[in-house]
């Protein structure tokens, strides 16, 4: 992945999406200088069974403030929007292009918005297809001065998109130096893991995960990216 950047804007769903996996490549680009910004379009409120989603919510941003700043970021956006329930249209469109142009970032990440995970695999989140989706047509609407003219902002000038947990990546970005760092992103949501029950190793899934893909990038580690110019 090209890195002639220095400012990035990374776009998920909910608190914990990018800590599986890009949380190492967002170190590797804070570790460079680069400014990346985190938006969460909903606080995850609904992602623990049994527990409150009025508690939950709260509890989940601050523990995605605190894995964010293992990895270099201090500026995150939470959206607000329902967790489980965000709808791809022009209303969200509409935050994205708004923030996008507050940010003026040169690149955008955000999630996979295939319907399923690999060819065979399970059905990806609706949340994940629909934050996905929009980001790539709000990186466009940011940039065209007749649409959202009512914000009052100027256009931004976004020159690619990367969308990470793709199954046919066309990037990689080398995380050798920084798996440790992600995993340690990932461990911060203690209580979102321990929601999950089971015995999940953030370290072991993130390793062998990052593994896989560095062998087909010629490297310890990586993590893939389908990229989409909207430039």
């Amino acid at each position: 992945m090209p890195e002639d950047w220095d400012r990035a804007v990374a776009v998920v769903a909910h608190p914990d999406d990018l800590e599986y996996g890009a949380a190492a490549a967002v170190a590797r680009w804070t570790g460079q200088g680069k400014h990346v910004s985190y938006v969460l379009v909903s606080s995850g409120e609904a992602g623990i069974a049994g527990q409150d989603p009025a508690e939950v919510g709260p509890l989940r941003e601050e523990e995605e403030r605190r894995s964010a700043a293992v990895v270099g970021v201090s500026e995150l956006r939470f959206l607000g929007y329902p967790d489980g329930l965000i709808e791809y249209g022009v209303p969200l469109r509409r935050d994205l292009a708004r923030t996008f142009r507050e940010l003026q970032p040169e690149v955008v990440v955000t999630m996979s918005f295939d319907l399923t995970w690999a060819e065979d695999g399970p059905v990806n989140h609706a949340d994940h297809r629909a934050v996905g989706l929009a980001v790539l047509d709000a990186c466009r609407d940011a940039a065209n001065e007749w649409v959202f003219s009512d914000l009052g902002l100027p256009r931004s000038h976004i020159n690619d998109a990367y969308v990470v947990g793709t199954g046919d990546p066309s990037h990689f970005v080398d995380v050798t130096a920084t798996i440790e760092a992600g995993i340690a992103s990932l461990k911060e949501h203690r209580a979102y893991l321990a929601g999950l029950g089971g015995d999940f190793d953030p370290g072991d899934f993130l390793r062998k995960m990052s593994g896989y893909v560095g062998l087909g990038a010629g490297c310890e580690y990586a993590v893939g990216l389908r990229h989409f110019p909207v430039g």
